[in-house]
């Protein structure tokens, strides 16, 4: 029996975001004029995009033994998050990301990993039964890869449907990618996971069927402003666009693509209008600072559509 429809397994990091005119260049220093401190991590935004969007969500994830590590918890707790599986560290720090945004809405980050490195195959089989009776999970690469490729094959032999955000940009074995059922990557990591360049549709499609060819039945490269590359292996694909919006923070457009797409899919909807729905979600995220705090809810994204008809 299948218990929670949404695993998502991933990071969780206290981002530190100070807006900044233009990036500093090295030795330079540059006076910011917007410090936030906010929750974010890639797992954890696509849970909190999932679980404000209306899945039932339970999230697999690490934090530090610190107040930080609490507090993003029983916020999670909030966000329609079953937080059961997430394990305070001993002796270790909550994930860190230190995030410079421009005045294009631009960011540069980096990131200590800290607990999040302790996601580690074993641990994770402590919560494989979730996995196996879940309908989706939802992964990214903020976690060990071997957790990440144990967690997909516990996934593949319970025909969980496997959805991989590649994210931040790696090179990734071809025996991982033959399990994912659908990826998610942007321009560059599109061009990293097969060699070829995405600077238009021509490439778009091109890569795609790189990655069709490893064994990926769906494939979606996120283009920023212009969109989605959308293919289906066996089919032609396409562009579908998204919402013209003004960008002032672009931090977790993608994560929150991601969380909104997969809790359509769950509900039966195609996936075009999974997409449509995911491209609503970030349109409204990106109009807003910060990445967990950007997220928007359900009936928000359910009026922003009713205003586009």
């Amino acid at each position: 029996m299948r218990t929670a429809k949404l695993v998502v397994l991933g990071s969780i990091n206290a981002d530190h975001i100070l807006n900044i005119d233009q990036f500093p260049q090295p030795g330079e220093t540059v006076t910011g004029h917007h410090y936030q401190l906010a929750f974010g991590g890639k797992g954890a935004n696509q849970a909190v995009a999932a679980g404000r969007s209306g899945a039932d969500t339970l999230f697999i994830a690490c934090v530090g033994q610190d107040s930080t590590g609490e507090n993003i918890i029983n916020q999670l707790k909030t966000d329609n998050i079953c937080v059961d599986c997430i394990d305070s560290i001993n002796s270790e720090t909550t994930g860190i990301a230190l995030i410079f945004v421009n005045q294009q809405g631009e960011n540069v980050i980096g990131i200590n990993a800290g607990a999040n490195a302790h996601l580690t195959p074993d641990r994770l089989m402590k919560y494989q039964h979730h996995i196996q009776q879940s309908s989706a999970l939802l992964m990214q690469l903020e976690s060990p890869l071997e957790t990440v490729q144990r967690a997909a094959e516990i996934a593949k032999q319970h025909q969980t449907q496997i959805i991989l955000n590649p994210a931040p940009a790696r090179a990734l074995p071809d025996r991982l990618l033959a399990l994912i059922d659908v990826i998610t990557p942007n321009e560059t990591e599109a061009e990293l996971l097969t060699g070829i360049a995405v600077n238009d549709q021509q490439g778009a499609a091109k890569a795609a069927a790189a990655l069709h060819q490893k064994g990926i039945e769906k494939v979606i490269i996120t283009l920023g402003a212009r969109g989605v590359w959308f293919s289906q292996q066996g089919h032609e694909g396409k562009i579908i666009a998204g919402f013209k919006v003004n960008a002032v923070d672009t931090i977790a457009a993608g994560d929150t693509f991601n969380g909104a797409y997969v809790t359509a899919i769950l509900e039966g909807k195609s996936d075009e209008q999974a997409i449509r729905f995911a491209h609503a979600a970030a349109a409204i995220a990106v109009t807003r600072r910060g990445a967990q705090p950007s997220v928007p809810w359900r009936n928000e994204i359910d009026h922003f559509l009713s205003e586009q008809d």
